[in-house]
């Protein structure tokens, strides 16, 4: 018996650091082959359903092998674990992997890492502590929460400010971006968090990062600056499903109205502390300001995306994207003549020579093999130049690497097979491995599919969802998720529900997803009403989740710029852009949305999809087949009894 079957008996060491652990073949089956694509490095795919134990079938083997070689002294094995989500990241660290090292005897030193956005910096915090006066009343309560907490924390870590929203404009002042740290110029630098994590993560035997940090660093390396991420002999990719994204944004470049607005924020600050006589700084920064704002109101005032080449050709946004241009170097030429006078204004010049430069790639919209787009939020406008494809660099990537790779996630196949996620990647000579779920859904779940609903965009759609709803919330007595794929009909079923019924409703938005969450587990008969963000990474055991209501199939919208870029790309192959790109993608997120529902074997609800196609439309096959082999039903009385039962068993 090998390590790894040993591990996983009835006598191993689960099972002594486990009460009620009990064998899974499945969980052995991922754990075995895992242990083969590190040992001979190479690279795994493994669609694992909810319930199989990936996390254990993944980590166990990689300590193991860090333990043997350590104890043959054959050299130190480098892993790094990649999450979808900063929430798993710490569930990993803080959770898992404590009691797998306990369990394993392992003396592996692990580490936490996060991007730099997530690190107080005691610089920033410093300097705008000598301008709370330029900043609105909220701002302005939350930069003197985050004074109070820097006072006594040890990481630096932001995660840890509980009491201040996610979306605070306050981070910008208080956190460093890769434009304005000033890096081994900075005063503060023996203090810094950022730096101290990284230190820890160098002298490390496993680090646990997320994919937004990974492939920020995969980017550096290809540029041939310095490595966030120290080279690693194993890579494990954990909700493996968003990579192919998320490596694509990474890829390309980005130009933002966010980054020329810092830096009109960080020129005024040097000006009103330090270089008082250079007044054309402050009219120079506050003109280019100006003129980035106004850029941004062009824009629909809703967050949406949209094809930037498109835009580029109407006659109000080139001449506005001009003026940007203009002021960009009006800045530029007066921070020249600053030069050198303290590092501060040395940085701005940096990062105002960048911007400069990305701006004439966003300029050059010609760019073949490129998909130009843009996208807004309430505040900024982001230009982004994005390859159409990443499996030619990232499959050389991973074959030029040396390490074994292993990519997983509940939700990877479609119709049992891999190609869309192998072939985005360029792993197509990967080893495959597809794990069922243990859970009987046929005896602890329904779906159901709702009869006679108004089409999506009926102005009574809404209406009709909030209809649909009560009687399930009432038969639940709440315990139920709302899963919407737009905010705007979120917001209008949060508001008739809120007239309706006297259940806590938590809606996103309204505070932090954690502390949502928190709130949601914690408050008897509560309903929750969220859009994307909550489809995945979300875990609500027990009674207090028995119904998940989804509002309709999560097609990407068709004026995405990115999909329609790739759907010319496809259809120019002669292929159908549909069946290879938006049915699958749409396919694996409503496999994530279906995943929120059933987390355990004692777990029992219903799921509800509002949308005909899945049984009127020939692709609905697709989806069916993809999903789990749940009880089906179109009756909604027949939902609520199920529930109601559920209800009086607990």
């Amino acid at each position: 018996m090998s390590a790894v079957e040993h591990a996983f008996s009835h006598q191993g060491a689960l099972a002594k650091a486990i009460s009620g652990f009990s064998p899974r073949q499945a969980q052995l089956d991922m754990a075995l082959e895992v242990s083969k694509a590190i040992a001979q490095k190479s690279s795994l795919i493994v669609e694992a359903g909810t319930g199989t134990g990936k996390t254990f079938a993944y980590l166990i083997p990689a300590l193991l092998a860090n333990k043997a070689n350590a104890e043959n002294d054959a050299g130190q094995i480098k892993i790094i674990v990649s999450t979808g989500t900063k929430n798993l990241q710490e569930q990993l660290f803080h959770k898992d992997l404590p009691l797998i090292r306990k369990a394993l005897a392992s003396n592996a030193q692990v580490a936490l890492l996060k991007g730099r956005a997530n690190y107080l910096c005691i610089y920033r915090l410093e300097q705008y502590q000598q301008s709370r006066g330029q900043l609105d009343a909220q701002t302005l309560a939350d930069f003197v929460k985050v004074r109070a907490w820097a006072n006594g924390t040890h990481s630096g870590d932001i995660g840890e400010l509980v009491n201040v929203t996610e979306g605070s404009p306050v981070f910008p002042f208080v956190t460093s971006t890769v434009d304005n740290c000033l890096a081994k110029d900075c005063p503060n630098i023996e203090d810094c968090y950022l730096i101290k994590a990284r230190t820890k993560a160098i002298d490390a035997d496993l680090v646990v990062v997320n994919h937004h940090l990974f492939f920020a660093d995969m980017a550096l390396k290809d540029s041939g600056f310095g490595e966030l991420i120290p080279k690693a002999d194993v890579m494990i990719f954990d909700e493996a499903h968003q990579i192919a994204d998320i490596a694509s944004e990474y890829f390309g470049e980005a130009f933002s109205t966010r980054q020329m607005l810092d830096l009109c924020s960080d020129v005024l600050q040097v000006y009103r502390t330090e270089l008082t006589d250079v007044k054309q700084l402050a009219k120079a920064a506050e003109k280019l300001l100006k003129t980035s704002q106004e850029f941004r109101l062009l824009f629909s005032y809703d967050p949406e995306r949209g094809n930037w080449r498109e835009k580029h050709q109407q006659q109000q946004f080139s001449h506005a994207f001009k003026l940007l241009k203009t002021d960009l170097d009006f800045l530029y030429q007066v921070i020249k003549l600053c030069v050198s006078r303290n590092e501060a204004i040395d940085n701005c010049f940096d990062r105002a020579v960048n911007l400069l430069a990305q701006y004439e790639i966003m300029a050059d919209v010609d760019a073949m093999g490129m998909s130009f787009w843009y996208e807004t939020t309430p505040r900024h406008v982001v230009l982004h130049k994005t390859p159409l494809s990443v499996a030619d660099k990232f499959g050389t990537y991973v074959k030029e690497s040396g390490a074994g790779w292993i990519f997983t996630s509940a939700t990877l196949a479609v119709d049992g097979a891999f190609k869309h996620f192998s072939s985005h990647l360029g792993l197509e000579d990967s080893a495959s491995l597809l794990l069922d779920s243990p859970f009987d859904y046929a005896k602890q779940s329904q779906l159901i599919i709702p009869r006679y609903l108004p089409a999506a965009n009926d102005m009574n759609r809404a209406k009709a969802l909030c209809e649909l709803a009560i009687p399930l919330i009432e038969a639940c007595a709440g315990a139920c998720f709302m899963l919407f794929t737009s905010y705007r009909v979120m917001h209008q079923v949060a508001e008739l529900l809120n007239e309706q019924i006297d259940n806590p409703l938590l809606v996103q938005g309204q505070m932090g997803k954690r502390k949502l969450l928190e709130e949601f587990v914690e408050q008897d008969s509560a309903v929750l009403l969220a859009t994307a963000s909550f489809w995945e990474g979300v875990d609500v055991r027990g009674d207090k989740l028995t119904c998940v209501i989804i509002d309709k199939l999560p097609f990407a919208s068709p004026n995405d710029p990115l999909l329609q870029a790739r759907s010319e790309d496809v259809k120019r192959q002669g292929k159908d852009p549909f069946a290879q790109i938006q049915l699958p993608q749409a396919v694996i997120a409503l496999k994530q949305g279906v995943g929120r529902l059933i987390r355990d074997v004692n777990d029992n609800g219903i799921l509800v999809i509002c949308d005909d196609r899945l049984v009127n439309r020939p692709y609905g096959e697709v989806f069916l087949k993809s999903l789990p082999d749940m009880k089906r039903s179109r009756d909604i009385i027949q939902a609520a009894q199920f529930l109601a039962q559920i209800a009086d068993r607990d």
